[in-house]
């Protein structure tokens, strides 16, 4: 990655339009940052890092908008850098709220991102292309060609404050997956991935293998049945040993004895077979006994049946004479019965016809009868005449009902319209005053929304104020107690050292021999050598009130070190909290506000409401309007009709009236005359047959008597009870010949030799031969079923044995394959007991790039440290089974120990890591699947440096140009405006900061 051009306007503390040209800055490899406090140097970061990745460094909710801006200038970043041999220009625009074009306030401005690529073809100039405007596509294709995320970004090449030792501190998770990223290794991982896919289906194969040969075992089980204990030795889901051979050779041991069973079953119900057929012939015969002794016994009691029938057949023998000779009379008593009949008839039908008469009628003949029938259907063709008349009548009186029904809703509607247009002006005044209430409402809402936004800014920049402050009184509270300890420690040892000098001469004294020199005066004799006082200090109590005087001091400087943070810190969010406002009131303040932005929303809701309300109203007055001049022509139109239809029909109802009568329509009286005309014609016809009936009747009656007379009986009477209906002579010639032939049938068969030997033996005892042929055949029924459930079950256990070897054979590959795969992949992920180091594939490839990087690191790391350190690459395994292989260590040349990361001081962690990014960079650069990282930014940490240090460090730095590579610094520290020639000076101002980029020859 390498920078060209910076535009931002309107970001951060910057107020108006500015551009860095890294291209100049960068031109000796190295340049420098710097300026007052809260000037914005770090903002310039922050805008490279918000066009890569469209969010600022950390994970604060930085504000972008520059507060001095004019509100007409948008907050925007422009960026030239070259991406993995790509030239980009990066665009973005915050979103943010900007005046409208037309009237007052302001209107939200969305976030935009636009992103466009050098193009240059030969012999044409070069032009920008856009490549996308999507927030999406743009992230994407920018976080592909850097091969970072934003977080790793700012671990490896934009160092924030606060945020520069991450990547040196951080776990072995954090740095597989920056490293991983960085060196393209993730193909490693997808070996992982595939094999723990592959690893969790073959396991569902396999599982459901397994649970097949469980279903046919549990199956093998139901058919083997009870005996014997099919459950010894059956498969079983907690032990998969048992699911391969262990399970075949159950299976088969019990279809051996169920085929066993089976032989056994089938010889039982072949020897029952030979016992039922025996009883089965035994109890036929005795059967067939019983049958011809109950034949003999029967034909004899019918016998002696018909001997007593025999009066009764002489009876039935005279009926049926009398009834053949009166059968030759039948034609004649028939006719003289149908005249009765007809006769009798015929009287009755004229008696009803003339009770349907009016009284005055019920005394005519025939022809009178006739006469007036005549007259009335005269009449009635009259009446019929006017009957066009009628239904125009009741027309009339159906359109005035209709009209009368028009007109009165015609009144309805014109008073309804009449009514809702007085109403209308009030209506319309009221939702004028809400649209505007709630229009007022919107504004208000907006200013609301943007003074509430700044009020959560400053109230929560009030609250760190306060945190702050709280530890700016602990921290000089531990300031008072840690001066008071150095002082009092350095009374401590300088007592002791002023003890120690007044002492001096015993602590020599005591270190003489005799006969060798005084190291004072030389004499080997020693006569008067001075006596310790008994307090008497030693070198050693002197030396450790030194180190604890000096433990003392660093510790106050610590927390002087952190005081000044703290207030640096409280200060800036002082500033930013606007004053000393307690938080209390701000919180007031805010809920205030968000109360009164939560009341004006709820009032602006109304606009969309009331203006379709007041437009609906608009509408509707013009049609309720339009409404009421028609109802009112409509309604004039119908009352005229009205008058006219009701004239017309007063004068044909007089008309009709006349020729009603007293009936109460014309229909009704035509109806009526229809009825007495229909009556009188129908008494004139029966009262005619009821006279030629009489004749007929009288005629047919003697010739039968005198016939009847001949044939010999007393009367025609007579003769006719004599009849018999065909079917009755019929029965009785059939009953008398059935007799005949049953009497000689049963006679017949009472000769016959085989019943007389019947009943000549004993009676036969047919139940005790059918108990023991059920006897006989529950024994045989039984054992068929025995026989018959032993075969079924070892068909049932031979095709079972069957499916249970196919699944065996299909469970035995699946089980080798599992072990075989989950081997793999514990091994590959770290999870396996053979993987001592529990370090997963990626980490293993990983670790070998991590070893080039700590010893490119070293190259620089031991020359700031002046030799005392080194990076080291550990794969120890973690504590507790986290992840191992990519551990840091430190080893101190001093001690000869190893030390972790985090025990280094703010100043060696400062350029241990800097040593480390460095050599991130050169192992990254140098691999052919990376990406250059040939620039790097490092945000403050150069004031934790000692001078010597310092000069290391920047020798080191120095030392990169010889590599084409771009180092930016920002600090405060003197030195290095002297050390370094190109600088970008930030000035911070009342209006907002500004930029000068200076050389030293400038300067």
């Amino acid at each position: 990655m390498r920078l060209h051009t910076l535009h931002l306007q309107a970001f951060g503390p910057f107020a108006g339009q500015h551009a860095v040209d890294f291209d100049t800055l960068s031109a000796d490899g190295i340049f420098l940052l710097h300026g007052d406090t809260g000037a914005g140097k770090s903002t310039l970061f922050a805008a490279i890092c918000f066009a890569l990745y469209g969010k600022p460094p950390g994970d604060r909710n930085q504000r972008l908008r520059s507060d001095h801006a004019p509100a007409d200038l948008l907050t925007e970043v422009i960026l030239d850098a070259t991406l993995a041999g790509k030239r980009l220009r990066i665009r973005r625009i915050p979103a943010q709220h900007k005046p409208k074009k037309y009237g007052e306030g302001t209107t939200l401005q969305k976030a935009e991102t636009h992103l466009s690529e050098w193009a240059q073809e030969a012999g044409m100039p070069g032009r920008w292309e856009p490549v996308s405007t999507s927030h999406q596509e743009a992230a994407a294709e920018i976080e592909l060609l850097l091969g970072m995320s934003r977080q790793q970004f700012c671990q490896v090449v934009l160092l924030p404050q606060n945020e520069f030792t991450k990547f040196l501190r951080a776990d072995a998770l954090d740095r597989k997956d920056l490293l991983g990223r960085l060196f393209g290794t993730g193909r490693f991982a997808s070996i992982e991935e595939w094999l723990a896919n592959r690893k969790t289906t073959v396991a569902k194969t396999r599982d459901e293998a397994r649970a097949d040969v469980l279903r046919l075992a549990e199956r093998i089980q139901q058919a083997a049945g009870d005996d014997p204990d099919p459950s010894h030795g059956a498969p079983r889901a907690d032990a998969p040993a048992t699911l391969t051979e262990p399970a075949r050779t159950w299976a088969a041991a019990l279809h051996t004895a169920a085929a066993h069973h089976e032989h056994k079953s089938a010889a039982d119900a072949e020897n029952a077979q030979g016992e039922l057929t025996a009883f089965r012939d035994q109890e036929r015969a005795v059967r067939e006994l019983a049958d011809r002794q109950d034949t003999h016994r029967a034909a004899r009691h019918a016998l002696g049946l018909l001997d007593e029938q025999a009066d009764r057949h002489r009876e039935l023998t005279q009926q049926r004479q009398h009834a053949l000779t009166a059968q030759k009379l039948a034609p004649l008593l028939h006719a003289a019965a149908t005249a009765t009949t007809q006769h009798v008839r015929a009287q009755g039908d004229e008696k009803a016809a003339r009770t349907l008469l009016l009284p005055e009628h019920r005394a005519f003949d025939a022809q009178q009868l006739t006469d007036t029938g005549q007259q009335l259907r005269a009449d009635i063709g009259a009446l019929r005449a006017l009957l066009p008349d009628e239904a125009t009548l009741q027309q009339h009186v159906a359109g005035l009902q209709k009209l009368d029904t028009e007109r009165r809703q015609l009144e309805d509607d014109l008073n309804d319209a009449e009514a809702w247009l007085a109403d209308a002006p009030m209506r319309r005044a009221d939702l004028r005053a809400r649209l505007e209430t709630a229009r007022t409402a919107q504004e208000e809402g907006r200013e609301l929304s943007t003074a509430l936004t700044t009020m959560t800014a400053r109230l929560e920049a009030a609250r760190h104020r306060d945190a702050c402050e709280q530890q700016v009184r602990d921290t000089e509270e531990n300031l008072t107690r840690a001066r008071s300890a150095t002082v009092e420690a350095g009374r401590i040892y300088l007592d002791i050292r002023r003890r120690r000098t007044d002492g001096m001469a015993a602590e020599l004294a005591g270190q003489l021999t005799d006969g060798e020199a005084c190291p004072v005066c030389g004499s080997p004799t020693h006569p008067a050598p001075a006596a310790p006082h008994p307090d008497q200090p030693s070198a050693a109590h002197e030396q450790a009130a030194e180190d604890h005087y000096t433990q003392t001091q660093e510790h106050q400087k610590t927390i002087e070190d952190m005081l000044r943070r703290l207030g640096e810190q409280a200060a800036t969010a002082r500033g930013q909290a606007g004053g000393d406002t307690p938080v209390a009131n701000l919180e007031a303040d805010h809920d205030t506000l968000k109360q009164r932005l939560n009341d004006a929303l709820a009032r602006a809701s109304d606009t969309g409401p009331a203006d379709e309300q007041l437009q609906a109203l608009e509408r509707e007055s013009t049609e309720k309007d339009r409404t009421r001049t028609d109802t009112a022509t409509r309604l004039a139109a119908a009352n005229t009709a009205y008058d006219s239809l009701d004239t017309q029909r007063r004068d044909l109802d007089q008309r009709l009236a006349d020729a009603r009568a007293d009936a109460p329509t014309l229909t009704d009286r035509i109806t009526h005359l229809t009825q007495t005309a229909d009556a009188l014609e129908t008494a004139a016809a029966r009262a005619s047959a009821a006279a030629r009936t009489g004749e007929e009747h009288h005629q047919a009656d003697g010739t039968a008597t005198e016939a009847a007379r001949t044939a010999g009986f007393e009367s025609a009477d007579a003769a006719s009870q004599a009849l018999l209906p065909d079917e009755e002579l019929h029965a009785l010639d059939d009953e008398i010949t059935q007799w005949r032939q049953q009497r000689a049938v049963l006679t017949t068969r009472l000769e016959e030799s085989d019943l007389q030997a019947a009943a000549a033996q004993p009676p036969a005892d047919i139940e005790e031969a059918v108990a023991q042929l059920d006897a006989a055949t529950s024994r045989h029924t039984r054992a068929a079923a025995l026989a018959g459930h032993a075969a079924d079950r070892t068909r049932a256990l031979a095709g079972l044995n069957s499916q249970l070897n196919t699944c065996i054979q299909r469970l035995q590959p699946l089980e080798h394959a599992y072990r075989t795969v989950d081997h793999l992949h514990g091994l590959l992920n770290g999870t396996s007991p053979s993987n001592q180091l529990r370090m997963q594939l990626e980490a293993y490839v990983l670790a070998a790039r991590l070893e080039d990087v700590v010893a490119a690191a070293n190259t620089r790391l031991l020359r700031m440290s002046d030799h005392r350190y080194t990076l080291a690459h550990s794969d120890a395994r973690a504590a507790r089974g986290a992840r191992s292989g990519l551990g840091l260590k430190i080893l101190d040349a001093w001690t000869g120990r190893d030390r972790d990361t985090d025990t280094l001081s703010g100043g060696e962690s400062f350029f241990a890591s800097l040593a480390l990014a460095l050599g991130l960079a050169d192992i990254v650069t140098a691999e052919s699947g990376g990406r250059a990282l040939d620039t790097l930014f490092i945000d403050e940490g150069f004031g934790t440096l000692d001078e010597d240090t310092l000069h290391q460090v920047l020798d080191v730095l120095d030392s990169l140009r010889a590599h084409d590579r771009t180092v930016g610094l920002i600090s405060h520290v003197p030195e290095l405006r002297r050390r370094i020639s190109r600088r970008l000076h930030v000035r911070k101002h009342t209006t907002g900061s500004t930029l000068v980029q200076l050389t030293t020859a400038a300067e």
